[in-house]
């Protein structure tokens, strides 16, 4: 059964990639897993239906037979938990790459994803800068830790994997809204791998379209 997952009907990212649906659409296309979306308005997000498949009503979710999940890592891991290509098999392996996918969400996307609404959302008011500073600081030592960690590598530990895939959506987010990846070469290259990959463009191309579709409407 093809699973159906939800996304906005117009995204605030304007078609640059950056909704939380585009992950759940990279992992679908890493392991070949046809699936349809339904777009949702921000009025039909606030209503009863989407609230009984995410209960913040926010998206994606994700709806195969009678499973509906919400949350775009818990969505990624059940993809990749039941499809060959995005987990390693060794159990040990298997288990750095969920780790991955914990640090990428919970340690390096908070300071980033602060970063972005206080710029849209704080820009006016007097703490500002020093809210931005703070954040720019804590965002450096995460990518600090994170340039020393991958090195010279081309993923995070050998393969590509889950962990990969959202440590790179969530790095997009931070070059979209500065320059601080320009000071880690390594970063820099290890998001434009990501981007290359033929997965990444398919989901990219085909959440775009959603927005051209809209703003032609």
């Amino acid at each position: 059964m093809k699973p159906i997952i939800t996304a906005f009907e117009r995204s605030p990212d304007r078609g640059k990639g950056l909704a939380r649906d585009m992950r759940v659409r990279w992992a679908l296309e890493e392991v070949s897993q046809p699936y349809d979306v339904r777009l949702v308005s921000f009025e039909e997000m606030k209503q009863p239906a989407h609230l009984a498949l995410h209960p913040f009503g926010q998206i994606p979710t994700y709806e195969q037979g009678d499973l509906a999940l919400f949350e775009s890592g818990a969505i990624v891991f059940h993809i990749a938990e039941h499809n060959a290509g995005l987990l390693p098999r060794d159990p040990d392996a298997r288990a750095r790459a969920v780790t991955w996918m914990f640090a990428a969400l919970n340690t390096v996307e908070p300071p980033i994803f602060d970063r972005s609404l206080v710029n849209i959302l704080e820009r006016d008011e007097p703490w500002y800068e020093q809210r931005l500073r703070s954040l720019d600081s804590s965002i450096r030592k995460r990518l600090d830790g994170l340039s020393a960690r991958l090195g010279d590598a081309d993923w995070l530990d050998g393969a590509f994997s889950a962990g990969d895939l959202l440590m790179v959506t969530v790095l997009l987010r931070l070059k979209a809204s500065s320059d601080m990846l320009d000071d880690y070469s390594n970063l820099a290259a290890y998001v434009v791998r990501g981007e290359a990959r033929p997965a990444y463009k398919r989901a990219f191309a085909d959440q775009l379209a959603v927005f051209t579709a809209a703003s032609a409407g």
